[in-house]
């Protein structure tokens, strides 16, 4: 045909055009996900694998992972967020308490006897986020934040039957407010990064460790030791944490529209609250797998349980002072926060 004939009817124009917005519309995205949990762990295999395979599936497979746990892409784990701000990985995973006092509003989810379930507890934690402290993580797009289930306390030969077991013992606290209730409490914490306890525990630097149960096989305790106290189902847990998942921001505003949207509907409160419920159905069954094994497990009576909260009780008003001087209304904070577990229970 005529070449003058394609200029005139501006069929070169659609025919030049439509590759490159083909190309624009089919653009693949590759994003790094790095965390520092275990590649066998039950969070990675469970929780970051399959939401990153639903998010690959519902992008059409235009967005695709490589995914780096057990901090593979080098680092510590309490690097994990800056990385991602900087732009060093695309997403990651990680506790805000690995950095003691940077995230300070997020600490109230750690404070002693919060929390009963991690579903209910990380939709409060979401809402949390979404209308007390927007801005603790406005450097990069935030996708969830949750919490695990009630902490259990796990110790190698002395069972801890009540508050005065833990006088002497060197027990691990995973943040910087677990470890001032486990001391409040009577124990001598340690802090210490998740991937150390195997070796802490074998080597004796540490006695016990204070982790919810579906963690624990991740890190070998059931086999390094042969006691574990908890409190009883209508009480609430010792701690918790709080995780957030998060994903560098010049990342995500470069994405074309369609697959900012894919991962916009795989972020907020129901994804927070599944990544909670993940853990909440694994607890009882690693819960039974330690007494097949033939570990014993304390549950604390009343008495006890009693003494632990009194003991604990002045790690909320410490926190609530701290973050009162740094310019927050630490009292409304943890009212807040505290009525939002109870709305989402």
């Amino acid at each position: 045909m005529d070449r003058r004939h394609f200029i005139k009817s501006g069929s070169v124009a659609v025919a030049l055009g439509a590759p490159a917005l083909t190309g624009f519309a089919q653009q693949t995205v590759t994003l790094k996900f790095h965390t520092f949990m275990s590649p066998v762990s039950t969070v990675y295999t469970r929780i970051h694998r399959v939401w990153m395979e639903k998010v690959e599936k519902e992008s059409g497979g235009r967005i695709k992972f490589e995914g780096y746990p057990a901090m593979q892409l080098g680092g510590a784990p309490a690097g994990l967020y800056d990385q991602v701000r900087d732009g060093v990985v695309d997403v990651i995973w990680t506790l805000p308490g690995n950095n003691a006092g940077r995230f300070p509003r997020t600490e109230v989810f750690e404070l002693p006897f919060m929390i009963f379930k991690a579903e209910s507890s990380s939709r409060a934690a979401w809402e949390y986020f979404q209308t007390q402290m927007p801005d603790e993580f406005k450097e990069t797009q935030v996708i969830a934040f949750h919490t695990h289930g009630p902490g259990v306390l796990h110790s190698k030969d002395k069972p801890i039957r009540s508050a005065a077991d833990l006088r002497g013992m060197k027990v691990r606290g995973p943040t910087r407010q677990a470890t001032k209730l486990l001391g409040a409490a009577g124990a001598t914490p340690v802090g210490m990064p998740l991937p150390q306890i195997s070796d802490a525990l074998l080597k004796g630097t540490i006695d016990a460790c204070a982790l919810p149960w579906e963690v624990i096989p991740s890190v070998r305790v059931p086999e390094l030791v042969k006691h574990h106290s908890e409190f009883g189902p209508r009480v609430q847990g010792l701690y918790t944490n709080t995780f957030v998942m998060a994903m560098n921001k010049a990342r995500y505003e470069a994405l074309p529209a369609d697959l900012k949207r894919v991962i916009d509907a795989n972020s907020g409160m129901e994804v927070s609250a599944w990544m909670g419920k993940v853990q909440d159905d694994l607890d009882p069954v690693v819960r039974q797998s330690v007494r097949d094994r033939g570990n014993t497990v304390h549950v604390f009576g009343d008495a006890e349980t009693a003494e632990f909260k009194r003991l604990t009780d002045r790690v909320d008003n410490e926190w609530v002072d701290e973050v009162t001087k740094r310019g927050y209304d630490g009292k409304k904070l943890l009212d807040t926060a505290r009525a939002l577990i109870a709305k989402h229970s």
